[in-house]
């Protein structure tokens, strides 16, 4: 999705226009979620960006995006734009530390 989206719409209050963009940007990550995912990808990830513009979006991480649009409707703005496109995911295991198998978790009957 790469939409800009106005934050103020004539005979709306502008509390109601915000309310409408983050409903339709959550309702657009809630369908790409429940996308069936390929064989060999673990999750729908996505890259995304906010902005006032297309040319001064920033990238930002997912759990970001509302926080971004907040924060550029807080500076009085008319429209935000917001690109989020969906990718593969694929889950990385961490390796444990060395040398937390070197000390064991001592029980003390509690």
């Amino acid at each position: 999705m790469k939409k800009n989206f106005p934050l103020q719409a004539e005979g709306k209050h502008p509390d109601r226009v915000l309310e409408a963009v983050k409903h339709e940007i959550r309702k657009y990550f809630k369908r790409e979620r429940n996308r069936d995912v390929p064989k060999g990808v673990d999750f729908w990830d996505f890259d995304c960006k906010v902005g006032l513009t297309a040319d001064s979006a920033e990238v930002v991480r997912v759990s970001a995006v509302i926080e971004a649009v907040d924060a550029a409707a807080k500076t009085g703005a008319t429209s935000v734009y917001v690109e989020i496109l969906s990718k593969h995911g694929v889950r990385v295991i961490k390796a444990q530390n060395p040398d937390d198998q070197d000390h064991p978790v001592e029980d003390n009957g509690h």
